[in-house]
């Protein structure tokens, strides 16, 4: 008779725990948007495609300190154009001294499209930086960083 109650109690238990497992997908599924993700042109999975930079040393590191800090300077410009242009939705600096010395993350269809891209930024035109590219799929919701990091910054990485 114990034995009997204990796995009608565990019965009870597991089906309340269904039970709510079922409302936590239905809240999930409830939140889309459909709006939204067709802005973002998001794929069925709120996925879409990338092109993603790592951006490497380059051959010509020898500049002097004035010339590579005006390079500096005008490879972040050509960041904040490109993220302006809507074509660049990441990017960052990696803190250590290794090989790869940051990352893009191009909100563009091909390679090509992105190498193009590259070619616009300072750094690499002096041969200061170098850039491996890959296709990468991500969420969509990325593109939407650059906006929320409006919000938070209280000055442009440029004015410094």
């Amino acid at each position: 008779m114990r034995l009997l109650n204990y796995l009608i109690c565990m019965g009870i238990c597991i089906l309340f725990s269904c039970q709510s497992n079922l409302q936590e997908e239905k809240k999930l599924k409830s939140v889309y948007n459909a709006e939204l993700a067709e802005k973002l042109k998001a794929d069925q999975y709120g996925m879409s495609k990338y092109v993603m930079a790592f951006l490497k040393r380059g051959p010509i590191r020898s500049q002097d300190s004035i010339t590579a800090a005006k390079l500096q300077k005008a490879h972040l410009e050509n960041i904040g154009r490109l993220v302006k242009e809507g074509k660049l939705v990441l990017a960052g600096p990696f803190f250590d001294d290794g090989e790869i010395r940051g990352i893009y993350i191009f909100d563009v269809e091909t390679i090509e499209e992105a190498k193009a891209l590259t070619e616009t930024d300072p750094a690499i035109k002096a041969g200061r930086l170098v850039m491996e590219l890959h296709p990468w799929y991500g969420t969509a919701a990325l593109k939407q960083v650059n906006e929320l990091h409006k919000t938070i910054q209280q000055q442009n990485i440029t004015e410094q």
